[in-house]
């Protein structure tokens, strides 16, 4: 199919990666701690999405309330708003990104945006890198029940663009975001400009690799081509 849309991630993506997640993960335990859970059952490895998931079953296991979970989830999420905000504040694009947004929207490409950062958090940033007039449509952890890599998260900002899976193009510098587009069989991008490796991305499932966004709207206007010639 055509393709009708690109979809970024956007910390490590279009922007430069600089949120502290090791003192955002230390902290969200420390409370979680504090809040009687047992500090054996969090690591340090793991994803503050990953950890809330653990603290969420230890409630349901002793018997806590949906209220209860939802209060936990709340204070964990103002926590890393507050290190994302923080962060927005000294971070800048990564090169090449506008000049590549504005190509892309030359060739009359829906542009998307789905992160895992806040909605507010991702407000502040691209209205401060004034990034926003690009995008269509931005699906937030907010915005959604379940964030990447569960399917979810992309099929909802896919809906709002109003495209199919197989019609956009999904750029993303992490596992998360390659194994979302491999997930909905869309075309996963990996860039290695932010937290994975070029060989992580391949291994999650990415169909191209570039290493910087300038290339982007070359790729795209080339699977386009391909995709007209297979047609006459």
């Amino acid at each position: 199919m055509t393709i009708k849309a690109v979809v970024f991630d956007l910390d490590g993506t279009l922007v430069k990666f600089n949120l502290d997640f090791k003192t955002l993960r230390a902290e969200a335990i420390n409370y979680l701690t504090r809040a009687g859970f047992p500090a054996s059952v969090f690591s340090l490895n793991e994803t503050i999405f990953e950890t809330l998931k653990k603290a969420e079953l230890y409630m349901k296991n002793s018997g806590k309330t949906k209220v209860d979970i939802t209060k936990i989830n709340q204070e964990v999420f103002k926590l890393a708003e507050r290190y994302e905000i923080q962060a927005a504040k000294h971070t800048d694009t990564l090169p090449g990104v506008n000049g590549a947004l504005k190509l892309l929207k030359k060739m009359q490409l829906k542009l998307g945006l789905f992160t895992i950062n806040s909605s507010l958090a991702a407000g502040y940033l691209l209205e401060k890198l004034k990034l926003k007039q690009f995008f269509d449509a931005v699906v937030t952890r907010d915005s959604v029940e379940m964030v990447k890599p569960n399917p979810q998260h992309l099929t909802a900002v896919l809906h709002e663009l109003d495209v199919k899976p197989k019609e956009a193009v999904i750029v993303g510098d992490s596992v998360l975001d390659m194994k979302s587009a491999t997930e909905l069989k869309a075309i996963g991008v990996g860039i290695p400009t932010g937290i994975s490796t070029q060989q992580a991305l391949i291994q999650a499932g990415a169909t191209y690799i570039i290493t910087s966004l300038t290339d982007l709207p070359t790729l795209v206007h080339q699977l386009n081509q391909a995709q007209a010639r297979t047609r006459r």
